[in-house]
């Protein structure tokens, strides 16, 4: 089954493109990069889309012509006004950088971690002062510009976005925060996140995306690339909070290698419609990912998710676990692989997807699969999905609690697999406050 979307490229042409290209103050080398890109995203225009990763996914009425690009730059002294985000003030950081319609309004790090030679900030920015230390990662390793149109689309056209390199041996102990806003009614951002861990280091990013009008429409189309080198430790989590008018479609990429570790968290809340494309690569002996999601859809959204975890080494370990909930006439899809590689003996795969409808015209669908050609490995998946159980409700109404009070119980009961294996406090509280606020939409 081909499946094609709009494919106009109105507002994002050849004469937009060179436009765009003509404005940007940007080394040579980037600019090339992004030549080669357009000249993918063109070509890959006129190709059909995956079936497998987007089958289940209605782009009929996707109008790229319908956004642009956003304004002048606001500078990197400025502030983003109107924010409602969910974790910027509720906790100290290391560093915060801020965009808001692709463009960087604030950006810091704290000195002692500047002495060390650590990066963090605007990406734009930072790609043409550290070239040595930043070109061999960016869009080479991780997320591939010709995987589809929308990852070429976003190569062409990135704008901002938030880099951080941590150098061999440093520990980073207090988070870093990391915030992508939409002000201007229909703004197309394309912010990318690369995140480089040398060896032997370790650090914790938190980021998230945020509307500063409920009801401002855009688009995302993002990137997020994570190299966590030999024996380094990474805590990465992306919140989606997009307001119910944004479209949210992004390639993820995470690259472990030997003796590693990466912790991802991923929380789908917001936007109208939202897929992800999110893989992890198990690259060197030891290797290990833990992949953590937690979805609530309401109203009328489609939140998709297509995830891969690949296992290319021997020893590596793979541990995935989403938990989803949707209610009203809202749905989610997830679609698991997990693929092992002839050499990747001993390998421990696992994947699970457990999905809970509190509504009759909720939907949720899960689709788990494995591609394993070696002969000594442990690979398990599972999906489970269901309804409240009525009983259980009537139950706890009968002992004085309310219908709401018991709903929140259940869900919350619900999601707890997945929020005892994230170790940051904040985003724990974050998430069940969300929760909670959710369950209140639609009524």
């Amino acid at each position: 089954m081909a499946v094609t979307g709009s494919t106009s490229t109105t507002g994002f042409d050849q004469s937009t493109f060179d436009a765009f290209l003509a404005a940007r103050n940007e080394p040579e080398w980037i600019q090339d990069q992004r030549r080669e890109a357009f000249a993918h995203y063109q070509r890959l225009l006129a190709e059909p889309l995956d079936p497998e990763e987007y089958k289940r996914l209605d782009l009929r009425t996707f109008r790229p012509e319908q956004y642009h690009l956003g304004g002048q730059q606001a500078g990197v002294s400025g502030q983003a006004a109107g924010l409602s985000t969910l974790m910027r003030d509720r906790a100290e950081f290391a560093g915060s950088v801020v965009h808001q319609d692709g463009h960087c309004v604030q950006s810091s790090l704290a000195e002692t971690l500047t002495a060390k030679g650590v990066l963090f900030g605007d990406l734009s920015t930072l790609l043409a002062r550290h070239r040595e230390q930043l070109e061999p990662y960016f869009l080479t390793r991780a997320v591939d510009p010709q995987t589809d149109r929308f990852s070429a689309w976003h190569a062409a056209f990135w704008t901002g976005g938030t880099v951080l390199f941590v150098p061999r041996g440093v520990e980073i102990d207090i988070p870093l925060y990391s915030l992508i806003s939409l002000a201007e009614d229909g703004v197309a951002d394309f912010s990318h996140t690369l995140v480089i861990l040398e060896d032997g280091t370790s650090a914790t990013l938190l980021e998230e995306t945020s509307s500063t009008d409920p009801k401002t429409a855009g688009l995302h189309v993002g990137a997020v690339e994570l190299i966590v080198g030999q024996e380094a430790r990474l805590r990465y989590v992306q919140l989606q909070n997009w307001n119910g008018s944004v479209k949210h479609i992004a390639h993820q990429s995470g690259r472990v290698a030997r003796d590693a570790m990466l912790q991802w968290t991923v929380g789908a809340l917001g936007a109208r419609m939202a897929h992800i494309h999110q893989d992890v690569h198990l690259d060197g002996r030891g290797a290990d990912a833990q992949v953590n999601g937690v979805t609530f859809a309401t109203d009328r959204q489609l939140l998709s998710y297509y995830t891969q975890q690949t296992h290319h080494q021997p020893d590596t370990r793979s541990d995935l676990l989403y938990k989803e909930v949707c209610r009203d006439k809202s749905r989610v899809i997830w679609r698991g692989m997990i693929k092992v590689d002839p050499d990747a003996q001993k390998t421990d795969g696992y994947q699970r997807n457990d999905a809970l409808m509190l509504s009759a015209d909720a939907r949720a669908d899960a689709i788990p699969g494995l591609e394993i050609e070696a002969d000594d490995v442990r690979c398990t998946h599972g999906a489970t999905a269901g309804r409240v159980d009525d009983e259980q409700l009537f139950y706890a109404m009968c002992r004085g609690i309310s219908e709401y009070e018991a709903m929140h119980m259940i869900v919350e009961g619900f999601f707890s697999a997945v929020y005892d294996r994230i170790p940051v406090e904040l985003v724990r509280e974050t998430l069940s406050q969300v929760v909670e606020r959710k369950l209140g939409i639609g009524e």
